[in-house]
């Protein structure tokens, strides 16, 4: 079994309720240099670390009842012999060392050498439609592959955007996710904004107003994708 499988393997034991202590065991045993080595492509970082995010997230609220913010903060996550926070997995190794309130736009100059080994050679910021907080506005759990992962993070995308965004007309306003202010640097400014909601939304937003809506952050766990993962 790789590393990747493994990461859905832990993920869909979540999904269905089942013991996941060997799935952990398994994922701490991991030898150390096994991260980089397995992990050499960013397809690979890319599914590996959205699916332990995800079920990690699903194992501290869940079965350890790890509140807020704790969840992100502490080194909760235990792989290959090294301790994670989500928050190292989301700014630190998916967002290349960006400073988390920093809007996307500020690196992190004090990030641990680990995250930097680790870290995405590009920033994709499909991931922000993929990572889920256990909130109700946050993206579905998808289950996330390296052979299919364009194709999947693209679905995942083009799912949210649809679900998210509201268009008025009347009043020349476009209502899209907060995520989009949360990481405007990520996304290429507004400018970036208009441009993903063309080509994945098929949405033209010239001359309308970008409102960004209310986050809901009642809490909403085992948010799974119901269709087509694969």
């Amino acid at each position: 079994m790789t590393i990747n499988q493994l990461s859905e393997q832990l993920l869909l034991q979540v999904k269905m309720q089942e013991p996941t202590a060997k799935s952990i065991a398994l994922l701490e045993a991991l030898p150390p240099a096994s991260l980089q080595a397995a992990l050499d492509k960013d397809t690979r970082k890319k599914a590996f670390w959205i699916n332990i995010y995800n079920a990690f997230f699903q194992i501290l609220r869940s079965e350890r009842q790890v509140g807020k913010p704790a969840i992100y903060r502490q080194k909760l996550v235990n792989i290959a012999g090294q301790a994670f926070s989500l928050d190292d997995i989301e700014h630190g190794i998916l967002r290349r060392n960006r400073i988390k309130w920093a809007l996307g736009y500020l690196p992190n100059p004090f990030a641990p050498a680990l995250l930097k080994k680790l870290a995405v050679s590009e920033v994709d910021w499909r991931i922000h439609f993929s990572l889920n907080c256990g909130a109700k506005s946050c993206p579905p759990i998808a289950f996330y592959s390296p052979e299919k992962l364009e194709r999947q993070l693209d679905m995942a995308t083009r799912s949210f955007l649809e679900s998210e965004t509201e268009v008025f007309p009347g009043k020349k306003e476009v209502h899209v996710t907060r995520l989009f202010q949360w990481f405007l640097g990520d996304f290429g400014g507004r400018g970036g904004i208009r441009r993903i909601l063309k080509e994945k939304g098929n949405l033209d937003t010239a001359g309308m107003k970008l409102v960004f809506k209310k986050y809901d952050w009642e809490e909403e766990l085992n948010n799974f994708n119901r269709g087509d993962t694969s």
